[in-house]
């Protein structure tokens, strides 16, 4: 590690290799951070080896996810900073409560314990995966169709189906079932401890067009902090889907948390 560069670790959440983030990383290395992009437990190390064993992460879970995350973050040091897109994101918000991070950022993040909104485009984007109650121990995968629902309705179809081929992959169904059952679930892996004090600064961004975690899931997870006096803000992309992280529009993401990175003393 470069001397006094600050670590950053990149989490991606569902259907996204962890090679998804190269664009980030490139661009933060050459801001002066130190950023890696591990991928969930038991995770192949390539996309087409990731669909050639998609057994590999069946039944890992939002905990066994963070725990992952944890350890790595620990071991960059107390000045690590989180980035996590929309899983991703839930665990950097979970980490950052359980004192983990110097700071966070999640986009799109999945919706954590006490969110009671529940758009209907939220609920057709996870139905490849909650439709069927045997997938709860079973890795999912999206057709091209389902993606383009999910995460490319704001690009058109040519884009859409590139980024598809290019970084998808199947992924735990059991997330997506912890997070429904979160309000009904004393103890949910989907909790979030958003009163800790102190606490690192946290960024929320969504992507008013997302349908996968809808402007409204992520206006609701910020209104989870307001018992909080730590810095927590929102920033909102007009027109941006959950492929925000991905698309052709990822540099401005990017220069938008770089830019918060910067005001936060970050």
């Amino acid at each position: 590690m470069a001397a006094n560069a600050r670590p950053v670790v990149f989490i991606h959440g569902l259907w996204l290799h962890a090679s998804s983030w190269e664009p980030w990383i490139e661009k933060f290395r050459a801001a002066g951070y130190e950023p890696v992009a591990p991928g969930w437990p038991n995770e192949p190390g390539t996309v087409a080896e990731a669909r050639a064993d998609p057994d590999a992460v069946a039944d890992i879970g939002i905990d066994e996810a963070a725990g992952r995350f944890a350890e790595v973050a620990t071991a960059l040091g107390d000045d690590t900073i989180l980035i996590g897109h929309s899983f991703g994101g839930l665990i950097a918000e979970k980490l950052l409560g359980e004192g983990i991070g110097a700071g966070a950022v999640a986009i799109d993040p999945a919706q954590i314990k006490g969110v009671l909104p529940l758009p209907l485009a939220q609920l057709r984007s996870g139905f490849p995966a909650l439709g069927n109650p045997a997938n709860l121990h079973r890795a999912v995968s999206l057709t091209a169709a389902q993606f383009r629902y999910g995460f490319g309705n704001a690009l058109d179809e040519e884009e859409s189906n590139a980024l598809y081929e290019r970084w998808t992959i199947p992924s735990p169904a059991r997330p997506l079932f912890q997070a429904a059952a979160a309000n009904f679930v004393m103890r949910s892996p989907a909790a979030v401890n958003t009163g800790r004090e102190p606490r690192g600064p946290l960024l929320l961004i969504s992507g008013t067009a997302d349908h996968t975690v809808p402007d409204v899931v992520t206006r609701s997870t910020l209104k989870q902090y307001r018992d909080s006096m730590a810095i927590t803000e929102l920033q909102q992309f007009e027109g941006r889907g959950h492929s925000l992280t991905i698309d052709h529009g990822w540099g401005d993401v990017a220069d938008a948390v770089l830019t918060w990175l910067e005001a936060q003393g970050l």
